[in-house]
């Protein structure tokens, strides 16, 4: 019997923004240097991580 596939919740995109009270949006994730704007980098406990390239950030 094969085993079940463990699917990983994506966020939704309006997770990635937040919007002020003027109506401005900003970004409230990291963007990868490499990759440039519109490819954001996961946060986890001690680093930060870019999915497309690799490119790692650790944590102070």
């Amino acid at each position: 019997m094969a085993a079940k596939k463990v699917v990983k919740a994506t966020p939704k995109r309006s997770e990635l923004y937040t919007v002020d009270g003027q109506g401005k949006a900003t970004t409230a994730h990291r963007t990868c240097p490499r990759c440039g704007a519109g490819v954001f980098m996961g946060e986890h406990s001690d680093r930060f991580t870019c999915g497309k390239c690799g490119y790692t950030e650790f944590k102070q």
